[in-house]
């Protein structure tokens, strides 16, 4: 009987046969060939199976053609199709492999729950977030609910509803200001910023000539208004009064309005808002706005938003009769802000119009806080008034420094940075004031111990004290009197000479000696 050999007895009778032998597959590559095969043998059955179809369809139409030419039957047939290729045995199988997307997890929830998932990540990583994908930009969208624009066009083709359907808050002055916007000079007023061409020969930074019309103005605000009727806060440029009368009929929830460039009759349309809260008018700023808010803008502002919080009046003009219709009128106004302001002499009298008012704050007062301000017995008092804050303002003018501390004798605070002219003798006036609990100086260069001592020792309710910036204020000066005034308050910030306080610092790194060894090695 005859027996054929076996090919493991060869392969064990050869001796190289262990080298030349091929190693077990492992799991995962056994796994990978398998789906390789399972997918090669995949695209050669749907090539076969669209191969069989195009056979059938070419044999229907010869038959056809064969039914019509019955009487000829020496016509040839169609030549039949040629098998499909097989692949090249050669051809890697992973080489055909095609590499599935990966699975997105965020595909399994609901637009809700993802956006529940972005509100509680920074803001600042809000921009990124919506790089990752259409869905993610879509949602990122739906998420921003404040907004300052740049680009009018953004907003007068409609695109920034489409983007940003839940806006809440809006601010499109830069987009109605016509400036490059790649230029490389910026220059800020307090609260405005623009850029500028290196070219400008004008004496204005930025005039109304180069704001957009009040009419292309106005279509936009129309239009805000219109698609987004839950707008909280708005920020405006050079509007009319028909542009603020759209918003305030439209947008009835809004709470916080700042208007720029605008004149007495653009506030009628602010009559409008009957829940409004805050107002901020910005009208004449040096170097860049001429506009003209009087006493007739106030009185409007006044009887139309009864309901104001806070309003704060930067570069406007007005007298006794515009704070008086503003203390008369809002009874609910908390905080005012007099910012670079033009009142006429007089105005601080009105003050104690405003029964509720409890913080008031006086900024950039270059020439005086008031010009005129009558005899103590028409001055008044503010009762409710808790904190006085004066910053950058004039305060040489002794006569004005004691009509507005005798109007604000019951605050609680006092706040004093960066005001010139405040010497020992100005600053004595603030004794009239006997309830004061917290005394904040900052930057006032002129007042001494002599003159700070004289003031706190007659107050007998302060609790906190904070001294710094204040250069002739010398830690050697201080009495035993004032130690034992400090030991019993309650909070002490006290860095009155900051060159001292540089010395003793450089002292301590022991800088100034290596400044000195470097200098005389470099000279030798």
């Amino acid at each position: 009987m005859s027996h054929s050999p076996n090919p493991n007895d060869q392969n064990d009778q050869n001796p190289d046969s262990s080298s030349r032998r091929s190693r077990s597959l492992s799991l995962p590559e056994f796994f990978l060939k398998e789906q390789a095969l399972k997918h090669v043998i995949l695209k050669m059955h749907h090539h076969h199976h669209n191969s069989r179809n195009q056979s059938s369809s070419n044999n229907n139409s010869n038959n056809n053609h064969n039914n019509h030419s019955n009487h000829n039957r020496h016509l040839s047939l169609s030549p039949t199709p040629s098998p499909p290729s097989s692949p090249d045995p050669t051809t890697d199988l992973t080489d055909l492999v095609v590499d599935p997307p990966a699975p997105n997890p965020t595909s399994l929830l609901s637009d809700h729950l993802l956006n529940l998932i972005f509100s509680k990540l920074p803001v600042s990583q809000y921009s990124s977030n919506s790089l990752v994908c259409r869905r993610w930009l879509y949602l990122h969208g739906r998420l921003v609910q404040s907004l300052k624009l740049f680009d009018w066009s953004f907003l007068d083709s409609g695109r920034v509803f489409h983007r940003f359907p839940n806006l809440s808050d809006v601010d499109i002055v830069h987009a109605c200001i016509r400036v490059p916007r790649n230029a490389a000079i910026i220059v800020t007023r307090k609260y405005f910023s623009v850029h500028l061409d290196s070219s400008l020969s004008r004496d204005r930074v930025v005039g109304e000539e180069d704001l957009l019309p009040s009419r292309v103005i106005d279509s936009g605000l129309k239009s805000l208004a219109e698609s987004y009727p839950n707008l909280r806060r708005l920020v405006v440029i050079g509007a009319s009064e028909d542009g603020l009368s759209s918003v305030a009929k439209e947008c009835q929830l809004l709470q916080e309005l700042e208007v720029i460039a605008c004149g007495d009759l653009s506030l009628k349309g602010i009559s409008g808002f009957m829940n409004l809260q805050i107002v901020k008018l910005i009208g004449f700023i040096d170097g860049f706005f001429g506009s003209v808010v009087s006493d007739i803008g106030l009185t409007i502002l006044a009887q139309g938003c009864r309901r104001l919080v806070r309003l704060e009046l930067c570069g406007c003009e007005g007298s006794y009769d515009g704070i008086k219709a503003i203390g008369q009128c809002c009874q609910m106004l908390e905080e005012l802000t007099l910012s670079d302001h033009k009142m006429d002499g007089g105005w601080l009298a009105a003050v104690s119009f405003c029964g509720n008012l409890k913080i008031l704050k006086l900024q950039s007062c270059k020439d005086s806080i008031d010009s005129r301000p009558g005899p103590d017995e028409h001055l008044g008092l503010c009762p409710t008034l808790e904190a006085l804050h004066l910053q950058r303002c004039q305060m040489r003018d002794k006569q004005a420094v004691r009509a507005l501390f005798l109007v604000c004798r019951g605050v609680r605070e006092i706040v004093l940075q960066d005001c010139y002219g405040l010497e020992n003798e100005v600053f004595g006036l603030a004794t009239v004031c006997r309830r004061v609990r917290q005394l904040s100086l900052e930057g006032c260069s002129l007042l001494t111990v002599e003159g700070l001592e004289s003031v706190i020792l007659s107050w007998k309710d302060l609790q906190r004290l904070r001294v710094v910036s204040c250069n002739k204020i010398m830690d050697s000066a201080v009495t035993p009197a004032l130690s034992t005034l400090f030991s019993v308050l309650k909070e002490l910030k006290w860095s009155p000479d900051s060159r001292s306080l540089l010395s003793s610092s450089l002292a301590e790194t022991d800088l100034r000696k290596k400044g000195g060894r470097f200098f005389k090695s470099y000279k030798g």
